[in-house]
């Protein structure tokens, strides 16, 4: 059987915090909201912002409209401004020659993510790239795995597939598939977040040893 991996974007692939952080804190100001401090700011980095910015005391009102404002200054320039985690290219090289397919699994909007692998040189790498949906109701990782394993015919009790995600949305929405989660140490993740990943990877070299021992995908392991 063919072995597939679901990536997160942010955090996982690239290092888009500033970029995100950026835009984010002028959506903020833009509806009033206040702008939380950088480490505030940086945890808003990867789960879906319909449900992470209530969290931080913005109404529904002015939760869409930031979310709209965002989109106006960060979508057009997501992809030529973001940048790969020194060492994705060859990564997914060796993962593509050791026989792997994968997929980017993201809380970020499908599109947008499309246009930034693309903009990066790796889209060709994916057997998808898949994204939130506002408008057909997919907001959150739980809904994205959903859809990706759908989209590529997969199911987790028979096919094997893990995800790799640097924050626990990414383990929560991977569990909620039956999909076992690495966690991408490198990323955004605050100590202890990713204790429900069956391992954390310390760097990409590390991801690459796990993503091809047997035993990572063994699902009787599952935690």
């Amino acid at each position: 059987m063919v072995r597939t991996v679901l990536l997160d974007l942010d955090g996982t692939l690239v290092d888009s915090a500033a970029l995100i952080t950026e835009h984010l804190a002028g959506a903020l100001r833009a509806v009033g909201a206040a702008v939380p401090g950088p480490a505030e700011l940086r945890s808003l980095v990867g789960p879906p912002f319909e449900t992470a910015l209530p969290a931080f005391g913005l109404t529904a009102e002015q939760t869409a409209a930031a979310i709209v404002h965002y989109r106006s200054t960060y979508d057009p320039v997501a992809a030529e401004r973001s940048a790969l985690y020194p060492g994705v290219p060859p990564l997914l090289e060796k993962l593509d020659a050791a026989g792997l397919r994968m997929a980017v699994a993201t809380s970020k909007p499908e599109r947008t993510a499309l246009r930034i692998a693309e903009g990066l040189g790796i889209a060709e790498r994916f057997a998808l790239v898949g994204g939130s949906d506002p408008a057909l109701g997919r907001v959150g990782k739980g809904p994205v795995v959903a859809s990706v394993l759908t989209r590529l015919a997969l199911d987790p009790a028979r096919d094997p597939v893990v995800m790799v995600g640097d924050r626990v949305h990414d383990v929560e929405g991977a569990t909620a598939n039956g999909v076992p989660a690495i966690g991408a140490g490198w990323g955004y993740a605050e100590p202890g977040e990713l204790a429900d990943a069956r391992l954390v990877a310390a760097d990409l070299d590390a991801l690459f040893v796990a993503l091809t021992d047997d035993d990572v995908w063994d699902h009787r392991a599952q935690p």
